[in-house]
């Protein structure tokens, strides 16, 4: 049994060596390689929660070691990570595309960019990281830290890496991420009654009651809005696509199709009304196989579009600040509404199409009240008792 306080002898010289590194508050390990030709020690670092870990790690480091030799010498972690960019990231969509050259531009090359790839040892990872957690969340800093392990590993599948030191270093905790907002009940009252009749109205109305994401809402034909009822098949949306590269959902589970409470299917039944009508005032063939919610010229909407838009609704319905608000904060309200009206959290993700509970309690759920009932049948219980019933006549889904 490893005893991890048990006092070890020093080091000898050329010997690897293990120590509690207060800074860190963790053991770090060193592999002695002897000198450089300029007489300074060859001392590459790995770290680990125990001095177990730390062994392991020095044994895959020592064995990687063992193969180096016919990668470049003068291959840079910025050739690396811009290499992986423009090569590695192929089927992804442009939001992601951004967001990792982001992240790439101002948190990886600026402090290693220079640092050639075969010197790069683990312990100036570590530092890095050490480092980047004093101003990224928790999300971010694993996402940087992605950006470098896979830029190498792609480094690696090309012969111009024999090892990833990355793999060698514990993450940190970053900063508290900043939670998501939500809407109250009274808000959500008065956003459904902004604006009835436009397209951002429909828009915010299948977001909030159903969950529907913003990419998978822009991209949405009519083919895939059932609003009426087919024997014992309720009125309901197929989420089956997103505005992802390939038209691919964000998770299998996102793939989906989802009950639309009564009030939702009425109000699509009438956006649909009016879009047929006004297509044919302006000479134009109308097809279910269109866009629900497409742009002047008939095509899809930017997020940009969807987002001012959006903005403009809260302001009229009187939410304050609404600036601060984003698209997604919709589909936090609608969590947050289902779990305050007892909706349990495996019902919930389902509904939002998470592959698992995690991300819909610790992100999106505010509140947890365990009683089971159907996620379209609560919406109409929040909200029936606010809307007007269908006109005589209208169609009762």
């Amino acid at each position: 049994m490893d005893n991890e306080s048990a006092p070890g002898r020093k080091a000898a010289n050329g010997e690897d060596s293990i120590y509690w590194d207060k800074s860190k508050n963790r053991y770090v390990g060193a592999v002695s390689l002897g000198f450089t030709p300029a007489g300074k020690r060859k001392r590459p670092k790995v770290s680990g929660k125990t001095k177990t870990e730390v062994r392991a790690k020095i044994r895959k480091l020592r064995s990687e070691l063992a193969t180096d030799g016919k990668a470049p010498a003068n291959y840079t972690v910025g050739q690396a990570v811009n290499d992986w960019l423009a090569k590695g990231l192929r089927g992804r969509d442009e939001s992601s595309l951004a967001l990792y050259q982001s992240l790439a531009k101002n948190h990886v090359i600026p402090q290693l960019g220079h640092a050639k790839l075969q010197q790069l040892e683990a312990d100036a990872v570590d530092d890095w990281l050490v480092g980047r957690a004093e101003v990224l969340g928790d999300e971010s800093l694993k996402k940087v830290r992605s950006i470098l392990k896979r830029s190498i590993n792609h480094a690696q599948r090309r012969g111009r890496a024999n090892r990833n030191v990355v793999e060698l270093v514990d993450l940190p905790e970053g900063r508290p991420g900043k939670p998501s907002s939500s809407l109250s009940m009274a808000e959500a009252e008065s956003i459904l009654r902004a604006r009835e009749g436009s397209w951002i109205h429909a828009y915010v109305v299948l977001a909030l009651l159903v969950g529907v994401r913003t990419e998978e809402e822009r991209p949405l034909t009519w083919t895939h809005v059932h609003t009426e009822a087919q024997g014992e098949v309720k009125p309901h949306i197929d989420v089956w696509r997103s505005v992802r590269r390939r038209g691919e959902t964000k998770t299998v589970r996102s793939r989906r199709s989802l009950a639309m409470p009564l009030q939702v299917a009425q109000v699509m039944r009438d956006f649909r009304a009016r879009q047929e009508e006004q297509f044919r005032a302006t000479g134009k063939t109308w097809s279910a196989e269109g866009l629900v919610f497409p742009d002047d010229h008939g095509k899809q909407r930017t997020s940009t579009n969807v987002l001012r838009n959006f903005r403009s609704l809260l302001g009229e319905a009187g939410v304050e600040s609404p600036e601060k608000w984003t698209v997604r904060m919709l589909r936090t309200s609608c969590v947050s509404l289902l779990s305050a009206h007892g909706i349990p959290i495996e019902v919930i993700a389902l509904v939002v199409g998470h592959s698992g509970t995690h991300t819909t309690e610790r992100v999106y759920r505010k509140q947890l009240q365990p009683v089971i009932r159907d996620g379209a049948q609560a919406m109409d219980e929040i909200f029936g008792s606010t809307r007007d019933a269908p006109q005589s006549g209208a169609p009762e889904g």
